[in-house]
């Protein structure tokens, strides 16, 4: 086993926000003012729109070139899931609007996380904002940046969604007027204490979301480790040839390992 600590630094697609370090509700307050120190002037402030029913915010207005890798596309919109929401928020670079066009503060976004509805949690949000301080391109498990649709099919009338689930997992998918547009894009896994939340990819200018390639890897949380022979194989089957590492979020420290195999030499 093989155990990292990757320290954040400044990178061209971040500002290197800083860290929650409680995940009681209660300490919100505190939140907001650690982070908006932080916060740089910026002409190229995009604005979203939070969509309660949907669980994501709807794109109303991209500046800037973060949304090369953030954001998925559906019939032509862009939605940002919590993670992402947050995340922008946080770095000046995104105002979130109510459904009457009020700009919701930090506090308030913190707390759409702290509720647990929109298939995320603390640990979730920091994990994903420690890779991206880092400059990785983050993704959603299983959940493609956008979907190729036959020709002449509509979908105008589709709903994208996310619902959590009581495990903290998310389950995403598309509902349409015609069933058979159906698609179910994450299925919620919980295996004991262990689940795969994102595929990581690593930084590249070039980065395109219609042609991302494989993952560099897949990212699985944990509450604790290590984890059961059995638990590691069961995540390796279902994510096939991508290898896996694994992260544990402690008082707000994340912590990164990877699982290798070793063969001990027969005893005589």
């Amino acid at each position: 086993m093989e155990t990292d600590d990757w320290e954040s630094c400044p990178s061209d697609m971040s500002d290197n926000e800083s860290c929650l370090q409680d995940k009681d509700a209660s300490e919100l307050d505190n939140y907001t003012s650690a982070s908006q120190h932080k916060l740089q002037f910026r002409s190229d402030v995009s604005v979203a729109r939070w969509i309660n029913k949907m669980g994501m915010a709807e794109v109303m207005e991209k500046k800037g070139r973060l949304w090369t890798t953030t954001g998925i596309v559906r019939s032509g919109k862009t939605y940002c899931f919590i993670e992402e929401t947050l995340f922008l928020a946080e770095i000046g670079a995104l105002h979130l609007l109510d459904d009457n066009d009020t700009r919701l503060s930090l506090r308030d976004i913190y707390k759409k996380v702290a509720e647990e509805k929109s298939g995320c949690c603390w640990e979730r949000f920091e994990v994903y904002r420690h890779l991206k301080s880092l400059g990785y391109i983050i993704r959603w498990h299983s959940v493609p940046w956008s979907i190729k649709t036959p020709k002449g099919d509509n979908l105008n009338n589709e709903t994208v969604y996310v619902q959590s689930t009581p495990e903290g997992n998310g389950v995403m998918g598309i509902d349409s007027k015609d069933k058979s547009f159906n698609v179910e894009l994450f299925s919620s896994m919980q295996i004991n204490e262990v689940r795969p939340v994102f595929d990581v990819f690593l930084p590249n200018s070039k980065f395109k979301k219609s042609s991302p390639g494989d993952p560099s890897f897949v990212l699985c949380l944990t509450s604790g480790y290590p984890q059961s022979k059995a638990e590691v194989e069961i995540i390796e089957r279902r994510c096939g040839s991508i290898p896996l590492k694994f992260c544990h979020v402690e008082h707000g420290r994340v912590s990164f390992f990877s699982i290798d195999r070793v063969e001990l030499p027969v005893l005589p």
